[in-house]
């Protein structure tokens, strides 16, 4: 008896229902007249009397399944002629897209692995800032134009001045404060200026910066560093040239410019036919700089970099526009899907 209550189960649970033809015939079959489960309960008294009870239940159990599965279906199959289309369920299902990572976060995330290869770790920090942390810590001077209401987007002005960060210096500074030499980070982050939005230019963006602090750290150990990042990111035969500067917070300061990734330092339209192309700014962390953080400059030294996120991304896939990264717009962003 058990054996036949299965059967008709597992009858139950395979039949196809496509449309209402065979909705009909399932009906007939397991809820009709003289449908099999009706035969079910005929039998029900060639049980044991101690087994009827238990037997039963299972048939009913057999019964609620078929009307389950019959309501289910009749709703699905009203619903799919309301819509004027009859749903076939042997089809497979739509396929997802997949997305892809934004090219300043490849890029940013890039950046970090190669320096954590040399043993650097990431700091971050809050992106509004205190004159202190953004400013005063870093050397500025108060007549400095960074300070001026045309170049920073500030909060707060007077005794308690907030504003947006311009760099994400402050995160280095904080690190400074807080840790111990020996000191070797880099601080990733979005930073804010009060710029004209134009293709080369937007009034946020994103960088990374570089520090580094130890006993008789030189210069030399800041191009080699420069060098081994830019041969990393661009490949192995590119080259660096370190061009004097100035920067508030670094002494001496360099600009750091890497052979054309285009016409391999021939020279082209994109480097202005002078075979380089500038990438980032750095320089030995000025005494004043880590006075101000309590480290003194008589027993460590160090160097600090720092570069524009957009702009590594601009040089590795060749993107004109700085507004595009913004833009939210999908043909461009599927470039990047192959990069994942």
């Amino acid at each position: 008896m058990k054996e036949q209550i299965s059967a008709i189960e597992e009858d139950i649970k395979a039949y196809e229902i496509k449309d209402a033809a065979s909705l009909e015939k399932f009906r007939i079959e397991f809820l009709g007249s003289k449908n099999r489960i009706k035969d079910l309960f005929a039998l029900l008294k060639t049980v044991p009397n101690e087994e009827k009870r238990a037997v039963g239940q299972l048939i009913n159990g057999v019964k609620v399944l078929a009307e389950t599965k019959f309501n289910e279906q009749k709703e699905v199959l009203e619903n799919s002629s309301e819509e004027g289309e009859k749903i076939d369920f042997s089809r497979p299902g739509d396929p997802l897209e997949v997305g892809s990572r934004h090219p300043i976060a490849l890029v940013r995330s890039e950046i970090i692995e190669i320096f954590n290869r040399i043993g650097f770790s990431v700091s971050e920090g809050p992106e509004i800032e205190d004159d202190w942390h953004n400013f005063s810590a870093l050397n500025f001077p108060p007549e400095h134009p960074a300070r001026d209401m045309q170049d920073t987007f500030f909060i707060e002005k007077g005794e308690n001045e907030m504003a947006l960060r311009t760099h994400t210096s402050s995160v280095q500074v904080r690190v400074m404060e807080n840790g111990e030499a020996p000191i070797r980070t880099i601080s990733p982050g979005r930073v804010y200026r009060n710029e004209a939005i134009s293709a080369r230019a937007h009034c946020f963006f994103h960088q990374v910066e570089g520090l580094y602090i130890d006993k008789d750290v030189s210069f030399a150990d800041l191009k080699q560093t420069l060098l081994y990042f830019a041969q990393e990111m661009f490949g192995e035969k590119a080259q660096i040239r370190l061009r004097p500067s100035y920067f508030p917070f670094t002494e001496p300061s360099a600009e750091v410019d890497v052979s054309c990734t285009i016409c391999s330092g021939k020279g082209c339209n994109v480097c202005k036919y002078t075979g380089w192309l500038e990438i980032l700014g750095c320089g030995m962390v000025d005494p004043n700089v880590l006075e101000a953080s309590n480290i003194d400059p008589k027993e460590y030294s160090g160097y600090a970099f720092g570069m524009g996120i957009e702009r590594i991304a601009q040089l590795k896939y060749r993107v004109n526009d700085l507004r595009l990264y913004s833009e939210n717009d999908v043909r461009f962003l599927k470039q990047f899907t192959s990069a994942l």
